[in-house]
């Protein structure tokens, strides 16, 4: 599923959603990371505190894959559009 996101609040929204598709507590997550539980609430609450490399490693965790695309260029059409 593509997931085009706008805003900071709307990546938080997205990695809290992601986490618990993965099956995963926010502890458990954590604990894959290296974190604290209350980090990857920060984090779900406010993601503009989010660095790239913090991104990438949720990423991989929640089984995600980071792309950018050119916004004039069209979304594939096999792929579903999430609009936050």
């Amino acid at each position: 599923m593509l997931h085009l996101i706008a805003t900071p609040d709307q990546m938080g929204q997205l990695l809290a959603a992601s986490r618990r598709q993965a099956g995963l507590t926010q502890a458990e997550a954590a604990a894959r990371l290296g974190i604290s539980q209350s980090r990857i609430s920060a984090l779900e609450t406010d993601a503009g505190a989010l660095t790239l490399t913090q991104l990438l490693a949720l990423c991989g965790v929640y089984g995600l894959q980071l792309q950018l695309r050119d916004k004039s260029q069209p979304v594939p059409e096999q792929a579903p559009i999430v609009e936050w």
